[in-house]
């Protein structure tokens, strides 16, 4: 099984690949009605803005609202303090109507947001999207991730290394993925699963944004659901694989009898997995990310199955042993 596994899993990389590079994208017609303040083709609106009438957004900063309709605020589409009204962070709103405005030269779409029956107001569609988030946890956790996601990395990083120091001060020797690992395959398949992942998000941001974007207004973890394209399935299906590997890895360190080693090893893991994330997000747009994709999964598997530490360890010196009988470091022999 060990022998066919980098074929096998060279093949899903193809699969990956092309899955990456197909999508069906949708044939845009001008729907705007009219050449004055005028309604919005609904159907339209959502197939390119991805929400409509009744979709519910959470405030992330102070947005002031313009009472009255665009086209009574004079030409320059500026109101003051006496014509608004505010809403605040974490302000739940919801979208009571849009409107297209041609003579807008800043943004042609309004959007009339309310928070209750007393605090609603209008605002262009491009200061509205930059201070709120769809109210739903999957998209706030993507909103808060990709806008801050270094400032997540660079302190798991910094402990990763620190740990490894330390541990390096303690021992001459000290297991690593790749290198020197845990008699376990599931630490090369957690680094395989986080780098897959890390160049499907890349292949959705390069070749199909939109469909990031409208996932973004539509999340969902269920890689089945019908609506979703299928770079999008594949992608979710690989964040949960990968979640489902790093539960058999921490399972797998749990049971090593050094807490020290223990911790130095999951911090080195994490650190690898952070730099697969990053390398692959960066290289894969730039199109050689997915040669390097594939030589990397050839040389962790290759790794794994050249250097693949014994399952088997002696009960009297408590070393590995290649196989059931005589241990070839004390002579004792284990049936």
């Amino acid at each position: 099984m060990l022998r066919r596994s980098p074929l096998l899993l060279l093949l899903s990389l193809a699969s990956l690949l092309l899955a990456g590079c197909y999508y069906s994208h949708p044939r845009h017609t001008d729907h705007w009605t009219g050449q004055r303040e005028a309604a919005v083709d609904s159907e339209y609106f959502v197939q390119t803005h991805f929400y409509w009438t009744g979709y519910n957004f959470e405030a992330v900063d102070s947005l002031r609202l313009a009472t009255q309709p665009p086209l009574t605020l004079g030409g320059n589409y500026e109101f003051g303090l006496a014509d608004s009204v505010t809403v605040y962070h974490r302000d739940p709103l919801v979208v009571a109507r849009v409107l297209f405005v041609p003579g807008d030269t800043v943004d042609s779409v309004w959007v009339k947001v309310a928070r209750d029956q007393w605090t609603q107001g209008w605002v262009r569609e491009s200061e509205l999207l930059d201070r709120v988030v769809p109210d739903d946890p999957i998209a706030q956790f993507i909103y808060h991730f990709s806008d801050s996601r270094s400032l997540y990395f660079l302190p798991l990083f910094g402990l990763a290394i620190v740990c490894w120091l330390v541990q390096r001060a303690r021992h001459k020797h000290l297991r690593m993925v790749h290198l020197r690992d845990i008699p376990s395959f599931y630490p090369t398949l957690l680094c395989l699963a986080v780098s897959g992942s890390a160049a499907l998000y890349g292949s959705i941001q390069r070749f199909v944004p939109r469909t990031w974007v409208e996932y973004y207004f539509h999340p969902t973890l269920n890689p089945f659901e019908p609506h979703l394209p299928f770079i999008m399935a594949l992608f979710i299906a690989s964040v949960w694989f990968m979640v489902i590997a790093a539960v058999a890895v921490i399972d797998e360190i749990r049971r090593q009898p050094d807490l020290g080693d223990t911790i130095a090893y999951m911090a080195s893991l994490a650190g690898v997995c952070i730099v697969l994330y990053l390398v692959f997000t960066i290289t894969v747009p730039l199109y050689f990310g997915y040669l390097l994709l594939a030589a990397y999964w050839y040389w962790a598997c290759r790794q794994y199955y050249v250097h693949r530490p014994s399952h088997l360890i002696c009960g009297v010196c408590k070393r590995g042993i290649p196989a059931r009988g005589q241990c070839p470091h004390c002579g004792a022999w284990n049936e």
